[in-house]
């Protein structure tokens, strides 16, 4: 068995390969930037996420990987990209001689992410899960003619500062977003995020700690 590091992943080409087909197919479905840029932040705050919770390197760097890979299935197919996903993740991670113990943390995260049917099964899952939904930024959005804009463009369009942040003593997860609520009413953010945030919230209940997200300095959640 060989002992995968996170920059075997970053540095392999068929992983760089599907995380770019992966991010032309959400470019052609119309929705915001799915590529490096976004799981490299997400495997980072993953990892950040369960070094704030003590966990050991491996763990955290499991996490890592999970966070790195976590949306190849959206070359695929953007429906039930976390399991085709947590499958092609599979295959890479068993052909490279990772153990089956190592594999089964990082697919079962990759495969409890997405909102739709996602359950923090795990530590790591529950990092992957605050890492991912809590990207939230107006240099995701591909469009840039306002006038066109639907709402999930607005949404995060509409997002001019975003701050997460791990409050260790409270033990408080926190989201801070400051929008412009000219190009997007905080109820429009809510019907798009109100499932990523609720998930959000379940997923900081798994360690113990309570998630806050605050719009333009008022607690909401």
């Amino acid at each position: 068995m060989a002992k995968i590091r996170m920059e075997d992943i970053k540095n392999d080409p068929a992983v760089s390969t599907y995380i770019e087909q992966a991010d032309a197919a959400m470019k052609a479905y119309g929705y915001t930037e799915h590529s490096f840029p976004h799981v490299t932040r997400t495997a980072h705050v993953a990892a950040e996420i369960l070094r704030t919770m003590g966990a050991a390197e491996r763990e955290i760097e499991l996490a890592q990987i999970a966070g790195y890979l976590h949306d190849i299935g959206n070359c695929i197919n953007r429906v039930d990209h976390a399991q085709s996903g947590a499958l092609m993740a599979f295959h890479l991670l068993n052909e490279r001689g990772m153990p089956p113990e190592e594999i089964a943390m990082i697919i079962a995260a990759i495969g409890n992410h997405d909102e739709s049917s996602a359950v923090p099964v795990s530590a790591i899952a529950a990092a992957l899960i605050l890492a991912d939904k809590t990207d939230v930024r107006r240099s995701r959005v591909r469009n840039r003619n306002i006038a066109n804009f639907d709402i999930h463009d607005r949404v995060n369009y509409s997002v001019e500062q975003a701050d997460f942040h791990l409050e260790k003593e409270e033990k408080r997860i926190v989201l801070d977003l400051t929008i412009d609520t000219e190009l997007c009413p905080v109820m429009d953010y809510f019907e798009i995020f109100l499932g990523r945030m609720i998930l959000c919230k379940r997923a900081a209940d798994y360690f113990g700690w309570r998630f806050r997200l605050v719009v333009n300095g008022l607690k909401v959640m």
